[in-house]
């Protein structure tokens, strides 16, 4: 009998769709940098409702397994429902009961679980729902986008569908197309190159301003996405304009930082990066942007000294190198999963002539369970400039260079490695025209770029100098069919 109680309501709880429902993908070791990230979206982030973000931070305790302490969390969500947003309300009331009932069922309580599905049955009827646990409308979407979104970029590709299914009937709507807008602009971050969806995302952000006025968190975002296409006077306005708003402030450093690093304003830079650090000194992702403020000021100098700093200017590169060093390393520490950190940490160990340590760091990063098609892409070409550039092996460095190429997905990456193969296979070949491995790989890069005459005009030469290797070339030009 106990156990037929039991698989009813577990039955009635699938049926929910709350945080333990929602098939949110956070790795173990993400979670200490997920509730750091929830907990500073408390404390710094200006938003109407504060319901989902408690509801969230109540589910990540319980994965913590501190169920106590996530049942104090829905209580927050509880009290912060607002009566007034009738029906708003009541979907997030859903959510808030829904958690409640898997967590007391969690607990081994199934009389205060089954408490709150009745509560969850007479929200529905009152809404004249049909299903009595399962509520279809798209503020639920909206809901359930907002919680993916939190939870990191793996997340991203399902919560840009919820938000797309919440827009098919509310298009207006100021929180959906924030929403949408947010994570549109999150997944062409992913080392994306130039692409028609630019002007799509542009225009998404520009609609969410629109639409939310003194919103300065989205007028930070436009503003860096109009830096992305060019229009950096345009997009220093809407930073200016967000930085002058008391809204978000942390977060407007942050992104306004961002902005001025890759302006290439740095003092600036670090100065914003800086203040945001005091507020937030467990953020990885502000750990990571002051190393690339000192990453660009390395870069600068060198810039200025033709690659020959002396003196001062060799010294202020060494104190940069070790800052950035211990910033991307913590950076790691806090976020073990932060890929990016692993390739700016390697490429510093790199600088400070610690090539061991960034064999090692760049290793790990190609072990990471969580690297997406992408993400390997960037390693392989970053590894392949360190194999290039600090261990002056040109075999290696090619042989990364044509996984990044093989991995078919446009981006900035991918375009780093056909130039960087371009440059290698030409530069061998000025020293020995008869190259047959310099002459099949620029075969290859003109087959990548479509440039198909070209591509068997060299295919030709090498096949030519070595009639018996034509298996071998012939494989290599269906590599990447």
């Amino acid at each position: 009998s106990y156990n037929a109680d039991e698989d009813q309501i577990k039955d009635k709880l699938q049926q929910l769709r709350c945080h333990f429902t929602w098939e949110l993908i956070i790795e173990e070791t993400e979670i200490p940098d997920l509730e750091n990230r929830v907990l500073e979206e408390i404390m710094f982030l200006d938003i109407k409702y504060n319901v989902g973000i408690y509801n969230l931070l109540a589910y990540v305790k319980h994965l913590k397994g501190q169920n106590e302490e996530a049942l104090k969390s829905l209580q927050k969500a509880k009290d912060l429902t607002q009566p007034e947003q009738a029906n708003q309300s009541e979907v997030r009331s859903l959510v808030t009961w829904g958690n409640y009932a898997w967590l007391y069922y969690h607990m081994g309580q199934q009389a205060k679980a089954q408490i709150y599905l009745d509560k969850v049955k007479n929200t529905c009827r009152n809404l004249g729902k049909s299903s009595s646990y399962r509520m279809e409308c798209p503020q639920m979407d909206c809901e359930e986008g907002w919680a993916l979104l939190k939870c990191g970029g793996k997340n991203y590709e399902q919560a840009k569908v919820c938000f797309e299914k919440a827009l098919e009937e509310d298009p207006e709507n100021p929180e959906f197309i924030t929403g949408y807008a947010i994570v549109i602009y999150r997944l062409e971050g992913f080392n994306k190159g130039p692409q028609s969806g630019t002007e799509f995302c542009l225009n998404l952000l520009k609609q969410a301003v629109r639409l939310n006025p003194n919103d300065a968190y989205i007028k930070a975002l436009l503003g860096l996405k109009l830096q992305d296409v060019e229009q950096e006077a345009e997009g220093e306005k809407y930073i200016k304009e967000a930085l002058t708003n008391e809204s978000s402030k942390i977060y407007v450093f942050r992104y306004a930082a961002k902005f001025y690093r890759r302006k290439g304003v740095l003092d600036e830079a670090l100065r914003l990066s800086k203040l945001a650090l005091a507020e937030t000194p467990f953020s990885a992702f502000q750990h990571h942007q002051i190393g690339l403020c000192y990453k660009s000021q390395i870069i600068q100098i060198k810039k200025t000294t033709n690659c020959q700093p002396k003196g001062q200017d060799k010294e202020n590169i060494n104190r940069m190198v070790l800052l950035a060093l211990q910033h991307f390393k913590r950076a790691v520490q806090l976020k073990p999963t932060f890929e990016y950190a692993y390739t700016s940490l390697a490429e510093m160990y790199a600088e400070a002539g610690e090539h061991r340590k960034a064999d090692d760091t760049f290793q790990k990063a190609f072990c990471l369970k969580s690297l997406n098609k992408d993400m390997l892409q960037h390693i392989h070409v970053h590894y392949g400039r360190f194999l290039e550039l600090h261990k002056k092996s040109e075999v290696d460095a090619i042989s990364h260079y044509l996984k990044a190429i093989k991995i078919e997905s446009t981006s900035i990456d991918r375009d780093k490695s056909i130039n960087y193969l371009t440059k290698l296979a030409s530069k061998k070949l000025r020293k020995n025209p008869s190259d047959i491995e310099s002459l099949s790989i620029l075969g290859l890069i003109h087959k990548v770029k479509g440039e198909m005459n070209e591509a068997l005009e060299y295919y030709e030469r090498a096949l030519r100098l070595a009639p018996d290797l034509e298996n071998s070339v012939t494989r290599q030009g269906h590599e990447l069919e």
